[in-house]
């Protein structure tokens, strides 16, 4: 990939939060240092860095996010302040039960368990 200053500030942004930010909070960011840069210049350049496995496209419903974090983990969310928390689930039993019952080989598990945050218990 050829050397973008563009995708690169867009790149820091998505490294530099724990959010799992949408690509309108990510322009919003980018707005900040390049102050022309339309949105679908956002979108296009995140696309290409998840093509590149340089981040994650993680989708909470039909709402894609970003994730700089590639390796396997699940997600909580909070269904009030809508959070996401990454965490590591066992999976290695969900994967055996898929294989056993349904005679499946499972080569990922992405795992979204919805519920309340501690900040609103």
């Amino acid at each position: 990939m050829r050397y973008s200053h563009q995708r690169e500030i867009i790149s820091e942004i998505v490294h530099s939060t724990n959010s799992h930010p949408t690509a309108d909070w990510v322009y919003g960011e980018v707005r900040r240092y390049i102050p022309n840069i339309s949105l679908g210049t956002v979108y296009r350049n995140l696309k290409q860095l998840t093509d590149e496995g340089i981040i994650r496209t993680i989708y909470d419903g039909a709402v894609a996010r970003y994730d700089w974090n590639r390796s396997p983990h699940d997600h909580l969310k909070c269904n009030v302040c809508g959070e996401m928390i990454d965490v590591q689930l066992p999976n290695d039993g969900l994967r055996r039960t898929v294989k056993d019952e349904y005679d499946f080989e499972v080569s990922d598990v992405e795992i979204t368990l919805v519920g309340k945050c501690n900040k609103h218990a």
